[in-house]
């Protein structure tokens, strides 16, 4: 691997070509000029039609939905490029799937994250670009630099001008494995910190939902890093709001939204969800709640920090 490569070309598969088009504005760019199609069985075919030799190559996309097709369209497109010469390859990852398999849960269980990494450096990626992995140790899974930024500097941007004065809000954890981020956003905010805990007390009891903090006649944000069914956020905002909240609003970073997720969201309590682009909006979506806020400017500010040898550290 060089240092970097002569010049930035950035290429998009199929998960998120408009952020791909986006971050290319930001950096006045043209989008590489590339085809991801498929053969009649499905294989993935991948045309880079334009030289790649001794750039600094930059792959968007996100491994969400069809997980499995978008996964093997990246995997594909490193190939490609490996052979075609280029200098360094970045795989930017805004969505990386497969992130919630992170370790052993049960006996038997695969990894599917250590794998899903060993797959991008057996490829040939150099360096990894992602945003919120669902666990931050996976960095560790790889043998090749990682970079995880932090949606949650978009969110503390929007929050703090649709709320100058928000010093009397709550920052809430959905469950006790989010504490850790909601803490650290609810530090940037400068808000306090409430957690709900799920529990049932006995079996075949319904689930106890045990807000821990204070939130009655509060307003509150309820924050994850992803939202998938949304059972688990809409269940805590309901208990947040049967606790005494006055409004409870919603953020996470990665908006899923499998199965029943847009119609329990649009039933619930909550006042507003907002998720970044990281994964297109579902087609035809038409929920009023749910809106969504850009990061193609943080990717692309990433992008030439990357190729400049500069800090990504200094963007938080």
């Amino acid at each position: 691997m060089i240092s970097h490569g002569k010049d930035v070309k950035v290429f998009s598969a199929n998960a998120c070509h408009t952020l791909a088009e986006d971050i290319c504005k930001y950096m006045s760019l043209p989008l590489g000029d590339s085809v991801v199609t498929q053969f009649a069985d499905g294989e993935v075919s991948v045309s880079i039609n334009e030289t790649v030799r001794g750039s600094d190559v930059f792959l968007v996309q996100s491994t969400c939905k069809p997980v499995n097709d978008h996964l093997m369209e990246l995997l594909v497109m490193i190939d490609a490029c490996k052979r075609a010469s280029a200098g360094r390859i970045t795989a930017v990852i805004p969505y990386f799937g497969y992130a919630r398999q992170d370790r052993k849960a049960k006996g038997r269980d695969p990894i599917s994250a250590k794998l899903v990494a060993n797959m991008l450096e057996a490829a040939g990626a150099d360096r990894v670009l992602t945003m919120d992995l669902h666990a931050a140790q996976i960095q560790g899974f790889f043998d090749i630099p990682v970079d995880n930024m932090h949606g949650n500097i978009v969110f503390t941007k929007y929050y703090t001008e649709k709320f100058p004065n928000h010093e009397d809000m709550v920052v809430v954890s959905p469950d006790v494995g989010s504490v850790a981020r909601s803490r650290a956003f609810a530090n940037k905010m400068g808000m306090g910190l409430a957690i709900v805990d799920k529990r049932r007390e006995k079996a075949n009891c319904c689930e106890v939902m045990n807000v821990i903090g204070d939130v009655e006649g509060k307003e509150c944000i309820l924050f994850d890093d992803m939202v998938d069914t949304a059972g688990s956020l809409c269940n805590a905002a309901k208990a947040i709001h049967e606790k005494g909240a006055t409004k409870v609003y919603a953020c996470a970073t990665h908006g899923v939204l499998s199965g029943p997720a847009i119609e329990r969201i649009e039933n619930s309590v909550i006042d507003e969800l907002m998720l970044l682009n990281t994964i297109p909006a579902p087609e035809g979506l038409n929920c009023a709640k749910i809106k969504y806020l850009d990061v193609a400017p943080m990717f692309a500010e990433a992008i030439r920090r990357t190729y400049d040898e500069a800090s990504l550290s200094m963007m938080f």
